[in-house]
């Protein structure tokens, strides 16, 4: 019982909880929970709660201290927070509230496949894509890069990738950030991250990241899905990474530089996890270009992954990519701390948002989208579990007026890796898997167990909470069949 969170939450609606401002001296401003009754007895049995509380002490925070429902416990922030915080009064920017992965994001493929034209070739493709695409610890990639190419990935993002071959511009246009983003800074990387980075190019790396093949089974708004040629039974891949050992390295050595900066700008926070820097600072500014280098080395990292999995369909099917119609739906990032424009209490405000284990959402007819997107949204991809189901959404006006653009970005742990390889049966596991005619390959078989339906939250009803308070808008849901874990 020591672990259950007896804080106050209030109940706003079915699907928003406030944990007000009295519970802590120094908050400055309540903390947010999207949530239903279901998912909040999970909630209860963690302790992120209690760090939604603790980012609302951040100097600059606008509005809320937020958490999406796969709220569960991470670094500082929760996995699932999302803060901004105002860049011209103070605000700050704090490593614990993008994470260890920087951009780790996950990228959906259409293909022209129906499922029975290629289920006889299932084990084959997950094999091919074992095969090709380098994963595990300390995966090292084909895509091999010199120390000046490395700094150039750092810069160009996923347009390095495209430079060198593996893809084109129209797969830009449908990256978030067009697959770069601007102010990153080479220079304030440390020698060990360009060390860890530099062989690490077109790797998948380990515990959650996935490569899957999937089947649409479910539309939910068939007007979009003919936007974007999506059909019922039609096969689709999805490529979950992140930038791997480089921006793992990046926020290691600024969460211990950062603690300096406390005493150093007079910040009160009650956890050292949430060590941060005023924006306008030069630890701010040297951490927001690090960052950003980490941010455009995972773009470039899932370009290269597609590109290898264009290739291993290439080889079992001996036709072109192209004529498969493996064309990119969209990219999008987690972790990640990005300044934007949004309307606080009326005003345009210039923000630093912070998504930790959440998702952009951008609704319809916004700036940063491209034009194919600007009429239905952004395309937001919620990647479930390798038993279950996952979901492309759109971005919503709504979200843009609560949460700063931000949604879910998958289900949300139940269990620690520890407590799941403690108690899962691994043949257990795959024999329920093979029932559902899923097939799986990975590095090991402790990250099968660790990756076990049973350790997440219920994608389907974390999805039900995004869309039904309208954060995110459903569009279609996919089944996995084939599944690649690191």
């Amino acid at each position: 019982m020591a672990n259950i969170w007896e804080g106050p939450l209030e109940k706003i609606d079915d699907y928003r909880w406030r944990i007000p401002k009295t519970y802590k001296s120094g908050m400055r401003v309540p903390g947010l929970i999207y949530a239903d009754e279901r998912l909040l007895k999970d909630i209860r049995h963690d302790r992120a709660a209690e760090q939604v509380a603790n980012v609302a002490f951040l100097p600059g925070i606008v509005k809320y201290s937020l958490a999406m429902p796969d709220i569960h416990w991470g670094y500082g922030f929760c996995i699932g927070g999302v803060a901004a915080t105002d860049v011209e009064q103070g605000g700050v920017i704090s490593p614990g509230g993008v994470g260890f992965d920087i951009n780790c994001g996950v990228r959906l493929i259409k293909t022209n496949f129906q499922y029975d034209e290629i289920k006889d070739k299932i084990k084959d493709l997950v094999y091919s894509l074992f095969n090709d695409v380098p994963s595990g610890v300390g995966s090292k990639g084909e895509i091999r890069v010199s120390e000046k190419e490395e700094r150039e990935i750092l810069v160009k993002g996923a347009g390095w990738a495209v430079q060198r071959g593996y893809g084109t511009e129209e797969d830009l246009e449908c990256t978030e950030e067009y697959g770069a983003i601007a102010g990153s800074n080479p220079s304030a990387v440390s020698e060990r991250a360009y060390k860890r980075g530099k062989a690490q190019s077109g790797t998948l790396g380990s515990g959650n990241h996935f490569i899957e093949i999937q089947v649409i089974d479910q539309l939910y708004d068939q007007e979009i899905c003919d936007e974007l040629g999506l059909r019922p039974e039609q096969v689709t891949l999805m490529i979950h990474s992140g930038s791997r050992g480089f921006g793992y390295q990046v926020c290691d050595d600024y969460t211990k530089s950062m603690i300096r900066c406390l005493a150093k700008y007079q910040i009160n926070v009650p956890d050292r996890q949430l060590a941060c820097a005023p924006l306008n600072s030069p630890e701010g500014r040297e951490y927001l270009g690090a960052m950003k280098c980490a941010a455009n080395y995972a773009w470039a990292n899932r370009q290269c992954l597609m590109h290898l999995a264009r290739k291993s369909f290439e080889k079992i099917f001996n036709k072109s990519w192209e004529s498969m119609g493996m064309y990119l739906i969209y990219d999008v990032a987690h972790n990640i701390a990005k300044i934007e424009k949004h309307i606080v209490d009326g005003k345009e405000k210039k923000l630093c948002v912070h998504r930790k284990g959440a998702t952009r959402a951008f609704g319809p007819g916004h700036p940063a989208l491209p034009d194919r997107y600007k009429k239905i949204g952004q395309p937001v991809i919620i990647p479930g579990d390798m038993g279950r189901n996952s979901y492309l959404l759109v971005g919503t006006q709504k979200a843009m007026e609560e949460t700063f653009g931000s949604t879910c970005h998958g289900a949300g742990r139940l269990k620690s890796r520890s407590a799941a390889l403690r108690s899962i049966d691994v043949n257990k596991l795959m024999n329920e898997l093979e029932t559902k005619h899923i097939f799986v390959r990975a590095a090991g078989r402790g990250t099968i167990i660790e990756e076990a339906p049973e350790v997440y939250k219920d994608v389907n009803q974390v999805v039900d909470v995004v869309h039904n308070v309208g954060i995110a808008k459903r569009v279609c849901r996919m089944r996995p069949i084939g599944v690649i874990k690191g």
